[in-house]
């Protein structure tokens, strides 16, 4: 048997997209009968949160969208990540431009944005964390699903 593709997504944060993108990166492997051929996690470019679950409204759109069971603690990049990893994906391009500086010149990991793979072109996905409500929060889910099933049908 082959070892597992391995996915990392990453926001500011790690309690709004990143959280978000990593659940319905794992609902699809899941759906798809792909769960012995990926994994994936999800992680911050800052430490903030780290150890705090996701943002509440975060949850509600998981939820609402009918993930129930996924659980998370945010935590930061390591310099680990990069070796591990075959994919980091960023939201937007500020932390695409992170992601690049920090990366060692021998990490593995191929750093992209997750966008890239929306099918409807839109490239970033904004963080909803200043919102006042979960519309941010939906509008980064679909972004998600619609980015991850590309790159899933891309690399499988």
């Amino acid at each position: 048997m082959s070892e597992k593709k391995k996915v990392l997504m990453i926001c500011l944060g790690n309690i709004c997209r990143s959280p978000i993108a990593e659940a319905v990166f794992s609902e699809q492997i899941q759906k798809q009968g792909l769960i012995d051929t990926w994994e994936v996690d999800s992680a911050a470019l800052i430490g903030y949160h780290t150890g705090k679950g996701p943002d509440h409204r975060a949850m509600t759109t998981l939820r609402k969208k009918g993930i129930n069971d996924y659980i998370h603690k945010a935590r930061p990049i390591t310099l680990k990540d990069y070796y591990e990893y075959d994919w980091i994906f960023g939201m937007d391009e500020a932390n695409i431009e992170e992601l690049n500086r920090e990366k060692p010149r021998d990490g593995k990991a191929k750093i992209e944005l997750l966008g890239q793979y929306d099918p409807n072109g839109e490239t970033v996905i904004r963080d909803p964390y200043y919102d006042s409500n979960t519309t941010g929060f939906e509008k980064a889910y679909d972004q998600c699903v619609r980015s991850i099933e590309s790159f899933l049908k891309k690399h499988t």
